[in-house]
């Protein structure tokens, strides 16, 4: 019997994964092109519109406070309303809102546009997290996330050539080039809503396309979780946003994103600075090779982690490498050691993201995992609006270009203290588990 409901889980868990992730990392890598597009268009934009460097850092950043301050109720009402109409819902508004970017005329006109992507936007990152806890046990919910999170790096993969030659076109349509590039890729992203809206399915217990044991196997595991965590984590929303630990991973989190954005917002630049170019479809090959060992690290990292345990540490041990990548590709002048430097920083902060998620997904579950995951995600994200203007910030007060990438490596290195200091913190609180070791939810059986 025992053998029998373990096939029909582990058939499930198969099934669902090659149907959705698959999915899950074409919406992910949209929505990472649509948000960092604004990166590649930033010379010619700039050029076009007179927007100085300081408008335009505040323009690409102010992206996160709409972003923020609407992420908890988005995320809530996917809890409520589901996946895929919410999802459809997200993926539509914010394509129709990044293909409007290519009216910017003035830095007004850019920050209002920013700040609707933000909130268009908004509840679709832990809205993903959320999902995914929905249908995957703990057992396998590292590599589930860590394959998710290929999405990252093959959106500034794919991204960055694409990004390039829409930049190399001849006013298509009459179009400036850096127009061209937010109407088709904005566009894109409403058409994918409107498929995810057929394609999607909320919850096992609704999957026609998985047969009756194997809707049974995965939603007694998912429904035995949920019950342990509600036991011994937040039951409900308000307390959740209360809880020490989910506000000690928001920290944590808002670490890793200024990291990741110090990064994203400037590599094509930086890249094109060291060739003496423009950002072009040189720069965008050149930009594409960091992603690269991302996808390869990632994928070699999160099952040495899961093999292993302590995915904390290994979280902490990759924000290390990603600082220190930063630090050293502000320190040389060599486009091959530049291009080495964001290779080892790009392999840390994409690595640590799956790594990190299993801590707060470990013990919160039911609609406290729906505000928990989502308040994480808004404080982590304003790290995107720190991460320009604190580089901008440090390198006017030093008086050096080395300065503001160096500022972003210390952040790293704060963040990495964090997670080390994270268990003592998670375990304050009377009765909490141990969310350094989230297989053992996934050891528990069903129970009928």
């Amino acid at each position: 019997m025992i053998a029998t409901r373990d096939t029909a889980l582990d058939s499930a868990i198969g099934k669902a994964r090659s149907r959705l992730l698959p999915f899950l990392v074409l919406m992910y890598v949209l929505a990472f092109i649509d948000r960092a597009n604004v990166g590649f268009a930033k010379s010619v934009l700039q050029a076009d519109t007179g927007l100085s460097d300081v408008a335009f850092a505040f323009g690409a950043g102010v992206f996160f406070v709409g972003y923020a301050i609407f992420e908890v109720p988005s995320n809530l009402l996917m809890y409520r309303f589901g996946a895929r109409v919410w999802m459809s819902r997200i993926m539509v508004t914010w394509g129709i809102v990044s293909a409007c970017t290519a009216l910017v005329h003035d830095a007004t006109s850019f920050y209002a546009l920013r700040v609707l992507l933000g909130i268009a936007e908004a509840g679709f990152f832990p809205g993903i997290i959320l999902f995914l806890s929905s249908w995957f046990p703990a057992k396998t919910r590292s590599q589930t996330m860590g394959a998710f999170y290929f999405g990252f790096p093959l959106a500034l993969l794919l991204g960055s050539p694409v990004s390039g030659l829409l930049l190399d076109a001849s006013n298509p349509f009459g179009l400036h080039p850096w127009q061209w590039l937010f109407v088709v890729e904005g566009l894109v992203a409403s058409v994918v809503g409107v498929i995810a809206y057929f394609y999607l399915t909320d919850r096992p217990a609704d999957a026609r396309w998985l047969n009756d044991s194997q809707r049974h196997a995965l939603s007694s595991a998912l429904r035995n979780e949920d019950a342990l965590k509600l036991a011994h984590g937040p039951s409900s929303v308000l307390a959740a946003l209360r809880d020490p630990r989910v506000l000690f991973c928001s920290f944590i989190y808002f670490t890793v994103q200024i990291s990741v954005y110090g990064v994203v917002f400037y590599l094509p630049t930086r890249i094109a600075g060291l060739t003496g170019g423009h950002v072009g479809t040189k720069v965008g090959l050149i930009t594409a090779i960091p992603w690269i060992a991302a996808i390869a690290g990632t994928f070699v990292i999160t099952r040495i982690a899961d093999r292993v345990g302590h995915h904390r540490t290994f979280a902490a041990a990759m924000l290390t490498l990603a600082a220190l990548g930063i630090a050293a590709s502000a320190m040389t002048a060599s486009l091959t050691l530049a291009v080495i430097a964001f290779c080892v920083a790009a392999v840390g902060f994409v690595s640590v993201q799956p790594l990190f998620w299993t801590l707060p997904t470990g013990y919160l579950g039911g609609a406290a995992a729906a505000g928990g995951i989502a308040l994480i995600n808004s404080i982590g994200n304003l790290g995107g609006f720190v991460a320009p203007n604190l580089k901008g910030l440090a390198e006017r007060v030093v008086g050096s270009p080395e300065a503001g990438m160096l500022s972003l490596a210390v952040v790293g290195l704060i963040g990495a203290a964090l997670l080390l200091a994270f268990k003592s913190a998670s375990t304050q609180s009377a009765g909490s588990i141990d969310i350094d070791s989230t297989a053992a939810l996934g050891e528990q059986r069903p129970s009928h």
